[in-house]
């Protein structure tokens, strides 16, 4: 058996064997793509109209915002933009639990109360993500079979690349490789799309497949950044704790502070704030710089009593502009997968090839079927009269596409 054969009896087996895994993380990949726009249409509650004014600080919104959360302390307060509500949240990581209160950022006036529960959560978007991550399996379950067919539909694009390439980059065999015959037979034309449409989303679907494993395996993880900084290995990211030794009481003006300290030195577009629970936990900032993206930011961490800034050296930690082109890269790694790194532009693309990868198990099933169970149709045989040959049938145009439909 010769390269080409294994490679074709690869790229069959593995599309078979990953196909309805792969469909169901694609179509779930492409539909969360557009979430924030259309979450707008239906929850009128996140906009607010813009004002000239500045926001109110983070101790007057939690002030206001502690009476409609039942008794739980504010641990977060996300800034957004001018004509965006201001969230005050109280989220509980291990039972999966959070209040989140929409508030006006200019007068602190109450918008809306959301709770949620992420076990149980009716949210569509909630649903659609724990489908794409774990294929609405617990996540211990789920999560490595998810990871396990991305893995394999890397083999697969590599294989469907080299099954695709033209074996002579005539016109005749260009035409079949980059065109879509659309005049053709049902069977050419699922063909066409399965190979034609697979070629021009390869890029892509590599970038959103190789971005994706980064969430998968720890050890692709760390290779990755080992190959993009030359050899350095990567700080695990860690969370920054305050010195529980030091004496004293927290003071939530001091956020305040800080707050009004970094909205003056830092241009910002949305700003999450994380305030501390315990003696332990410390101030947090994470600053925005590009609105709609997550890895053009600064993030900072305070002590809580002492107000000294500490780091954990992660790609994720201090200033952007101070980050390490290994690091911007891993900061970015989040939004090439989800392609919001250019805004719209990548977003449309995004959706785009995630649509194509869901169709391509579809059409590559079509394929298989049509080769492996479809009867063809037998002509008789018409005996030889005397010495004279019957000549054979015109070929027909059916018999041609039959006949082209080889990889």
């Amino acid at each position: 058996m010769n390269f080409k054969k294994i490679n074709a009896f690869l790229h069959l087996w593995l599309g078979l064997g990953s196909g309805l895994i792969v469909f169901i993380v694609s179509i779930t990949g492409c539909i969360y793509v557009f979430e924030k726009e259309i979450r707008s249409l239906y929850e009128p509650w996140q906009y607010v109209k813009p004002q000239q004014e500045a926001f109110l600080l983070p101790t007057q919104l939690t002030g206001l915002a502690t009476a409609q959360m039942g008794g739980l302390k504010p641990n977060s307060i996300r800034y957004g933009q001018k004509d965006e509500a201001v969230t005050v949240s109280n989220f509980n990581r291990k039972k999966g639990i959070s209040v989140v209160v929409f508030m006006n950022p200019y007068t602190g006036e109450l918008i809306h109360t959301e709770k949620k529960n992420r076990k149980s959560n009716p949210d569509f978007f909630r649903f659609i993500l724990n489908g794409h991550r774990a294929l609405w399996l617990p996540y211990p379950i789920g999560r490595p079979i998810v990871g396990a067919a991305v893995l394999i539909f890397v083999l697969l694009l590599s294989s469907g690349i080299i099954l695709w390439w033209p074996k002579k980059w005539i016109k005749s065999i260009r035409d079949k490789s980059f065109k879509i015959k659309w005049n053709a037979s049902f069977k050419r034309k699922n063909y066409d799309l399965h190979n034609v449409l697979g070629f021009y989303t390869f890029l892509f679907l590599l970038m959103i497949s190789l971005t994706g494993l980064v969430y998968s395996y720890k050890w692709y993880s760390k290779s990755l950044y080992w190959l993009s900084s030359g050899g350095k290995s990567m700080k695990e990211f860690k969370r920054a704790l305050s010195d529980t030794t030091a004496t004293g009481t927290f003071k939530p003006t001091d956020v305040d502070r800080l707050y009004s300290r970094i909205v003056a030195s830092d241009q910002t577009e949305n700003i999450l704030v994380s305030l501390p629970e315990k003696p332990s936990d410390a101030i947090g900032f994470v600053v925005y710089l590009k609105a709609g993206t997550l890895y053009k930011t600064n993030r900072y961490n305070f002590d809580q009593l002492s107000l000294k800034p500490i780091t954990d050296g992660s790609p994720f930690s201090g200033r952007y502009d101070d980050a390490s082109a290994a690091d911007k890269l891993r900061r970015m790694n989040y939004d090439l997968h989800i392609g919001v790194i250019l805004g719209i532009p990548t977003k449309i693309l995004a959706f785009l090839a995630s649509l194509i990868s869901a169709s391509l198990p579809v059409t590559g099933c079509i394929i298989w079927y049509n080769r492996k169970f479809k009867k063809k149709k037998k002509t008789a045989k018409v005996p030889l009269t005397g010495s004279k040959k019957i000549a054979d049938p015109p070929v027909t145009k059916e018999k041609q596409e039959e006949k082209e439909l080889v990889h």
